[in-house]
């Protein structure tokens, strides 16, 4: 399988390239350094030129898509996180979708959050375009509005396409993490914003997760034992949404 990885470069995305490469497959990451194809994701002729070197090493054929790239709420400009988290994440979806549909077994798996469930939709400021309001009024918490944001607008936009990518015989899910052992959480613990409640994000399993926990559940979802999961999302957080939210079903 040919198989391209946004966010390749650390964390949960190294992780998922090792293992798929280990499992035999080609592997063609996309990150800002360390990878097969560097680009600045949050520039939109950036990623336009890394979807074409994408296509060109893979002869424009692809069987799975694995969209890790991301950052936390940490990230000073809110502008930002929704620029990498979301915009990003579904440039490369659409783009990328015609080389899928010519791919063997193909499907694909987008990195949300358990944060995407902090929001709803219906007042999501991406959807009600109020963005620069709304993160203004947020204050110095503007990256966690952000975040949560863009995780639930990635969400939808995956379920939004499931009807079409259903039909073209392309699989497309979404894993929702939640404290997982990254750079990007380690960048959240040194922030005096939010290192005290990231620390108090404690889940009932007693832990963190780790990279390795997370590819593995993406390496299954693009694997042929899941062949019927298609459009879902799947909470791996050590039972953080379950007990925060147990009556939610």
């Amino acid at each position: 399988m040919t198989i391209a990885i946004t966010g390749s470069g650390s964390g949960i995305g190294a992780a998922t390239a090792a293992a798929l490469t280990a499992a035999g497959h080609d592997v063609i990451g996309i990150d800002l350094r360390n990878a097969d194809v560097t680009a600045d994701l949050t520039d939109p002729a950036a990623r336009e030129a890394a979807v074409a070197a994408v296509l060109e090493r893979s002869g424009g054929v692809l069987d799975g898509l694995v969209l890790c790239a991301g950052v936390g709420p940490h990230v000073p400009d809110p502008n930002f996180v929704v620029e990498i988290n979301y915009r990003a994440t579904v440039a490369f979806l659409d783009a990328l979708f015609p080389a899928l549909q010519k791919g063997e077994s193909p499907a694909a798996v987008v990195v949300s959050s358990v944060a995407s469930t902090h929001i709803r939709w219906e007042q999501n400021p991406i959807n009600t375009g109020t963005e620069a309001e709304s993160f203004a009024q947020a204050g110095d918490f503007a990256g966690q509005y952000a975040y949560a944001s863009s995780k639930n607008a990635v969400t939808v936009a995956v379920r939004q396409r499931a009807e079409e990518w259903g039909a073209a015989r392309v699989r497309l899910n979404t894993v929702a993490p939640g404290s997982v052992d990254t750079p990007l959480l380690r960048a959240g613990l040194d922030d005096p914003r939010y290192g005290e409640a990231i620390r108090n994000f404690t889940a009932p399993i007693g832990r963190n997760g780790t990279p390795d926990e997370i590819a593995s559940l993406i390496t299954y979802l693009l694997g042929p034992q899941a062949g019927f999961i298609h459009g879902a999302q799947f909470v791996i957080d050590g039972g953080m949404d379950a007990k925060t939210r147990p009556a939610a079903v």
